[in-house]
């Protein structure tokens, strides 16, 4: 979502039919500790090739077959495979290391069972009221996570402010346009044979898109990466992002958003990545977003496996292992839900689509490391076994990279006392800190403080 618009979901503006869904879920507690306090034994992070990539073009290619298969060998052998049962915490390889008490990863790589490749519903109403595609998303292995919806944008439209929505088709989201899809390439990864789509439809009269939102709302840092690609008409956005709505469509200023976005009416190697929102009452907010083309000559409509990691005072992302952009300006900070969508309105944003055309954001895998603030979700004690999905052999399953008596223990509190309390990350030193539609960090660092400059910008000194 970029300039004066909001196609979101919110509960005060938008209709949603009725459709139950299961709510029972399990989930977690936020765990966070800085990874200066595994490096008092001394160790360092591990450098694979996909982190040396960015550095020596000749390793791309490699780079991209272990990023994208998390395929990652360390020098001194593999780490031992393991279950998420046995893993104390999850720490990621990367630039800068971090710490992740939880692990999923859904898999629709071989799911011939559940295939429906379903015809567009040319019906509005109907789109909102139709079945979920197949069992799979009945199934608790889904249900337990996340949630399809329905909702349209009527109501945003019926506000009539341009301020918040340019919509100019009618847009609803149907179960109907997620599937699980048959190869028809072979280009599955690992041998299989299927992936799930998200599909968005120009209609005649109405556009009908596709999004599916995580059951819960708590989710608070976290690291999240699938193996993806876009395909089809121009005229669309394809979307994996964290979301925290503003109380209401007109405080557009409190929403907290880290965004990967795809239009297919750019260029075709073009990611749009934003912490939101990307504009103010007078202009964008250039600071918020960064373009960038994708590297070593791939489009989007290839196969790639993109990672966010959300972390205290920072969006950064990846692609195929490789660092691709960063924003610490105005990073998310409290709780928030993980979303992934498929849609058009016919406005400024996505631009038209013509009318019987398509566009479909295709994915093979999800999996994501993640701390959570839900209540009763509380996990306690000490992170005695130290695991990767970054250092595995195996895609999905963790490898134990240190436990026992050789794991440097983190204390039961899991804030360090040299870091600010998660939901409050520190600005660096001449980092802004305060300001008019200002949603970054606001604390400051010692011996500083956060002195005013303007209405619009205040700085740590």
């Amino acid at each position: 979502m970029q300039g004066r618009r909001l196609h979101r979901h919110c509960e005060a503006c938008s209709f949603r039919p009725s459709l139950s869904y299961t709510t029972s879920v399990n989930f977690f507690y936020f765990f966070y500790f800085s990874y200066n306090l595994f490096l008092r034994d001394g160790r360092r992070p591990t450098v694979t090739a996909a982190m040396r990539s960015d550095r020596d073009p000749s390793l791309r290619p490699l780079a991209f077959l272990v990023a994208a298969a998390s395929l990652v060998a360390v020098a001194r052998g593999a780490y031992p495979l393991t279950t998420d049962s046995n893993c104390g915490c999850y720490k990621t390889n990367a630039t800068s290391s971090n710490y992740f008490a939880h692990h999923q990863f859904f898999d629709f790589r071989s799911l011939p069972q559940y295939v429906n490749q379903t015809k567009p519903i040319n019906d509005f109403d109907a789109n909102a009221l139709a079945p979920t595609t197949s069992a799979y998303f009945r199934s608790n292995t889904w249900m337990d996570a996340w949630a399809i919806q329905s909702w349209n944008n009527t109501g945003l439209l019926s506000l009539n402010s341009s301020d918040i929505n340019d919509a100019t088709v009618k847009m609803v989201n149907s179960p109907n346009n997620i599937f699980i899809e048959r190869s028809t390439d072979g280009s599955v990864q690992g041998g299989g044979s299927t992936y799930m789509t998200m599909r968005t439809v120009r209609h005649e009269q109405f556009q009908s898109s596709s999004e599916f939102e995580s059951r819960s709302k708590g989710y608070q840092f976290l690291s999240i990466r699938m193996l993806a690609r876009t395909k089809g008409a121009s005229g669309a956005v394809t979307a994996m992002f964290t979301y925290r709505p503003p109380p209401t469509p007109h405080n557009m200023a409190l929403v907290q958003e880290a965004d990967l976005e795809i239009r297919t009416r750019d260029p075709p190697a073009y990611v749009q990545y934003t912490n939101q929102p990307s504009w103010n009452d007078t202009s964008d907010i250039p600071e918020a977003t960064r373009n960038a083309s994708l590297p070593g000559g791939r489009r989007w409509s290839d196969w790639a496996m993109y990672r966010m990691d959300w972390t205290p005072g920072s969006s950064t992302w990846y692609v195929n292992g490789a660092l691709h952009s960063a924003i610490a300006f105005q990073a998310p900070r409290d709780p928030a839900q993980v979303m992934f969508n498929s849609w058009s309105d016919g406005g400024s944003w996505s631009g038209p689509m013509r009318v019987n055309t398509e566009a479909a954001l295709q994915i093979q895998w999800i999996e994501l490391v993640y701390n959570n603030t839900d209540p009763g979700a509380v996990k306690t004690g000490k992170c005695v076994n130290v695991c990767s999905i970054d250092e595995t052999t195996r895609l999905g399953t963790p490898a134990l990279i240190t436990g026992g008596n050789n794991t440097p223990v983190p204390p039961t509190n899991p804030v360090p006392p040299t870091q600010p309390a998660p939901g409050a990350c520190a600005a660096k030193r001449y980092d802004q800190c305060a300001g008019k539609n200002w949603n970054g960090c606001k604390a400051c660092p010692a011996g500083t403080t956060c002195k005013f400059q303007n209405d619009y910008y205040s700085q740590c000194l």
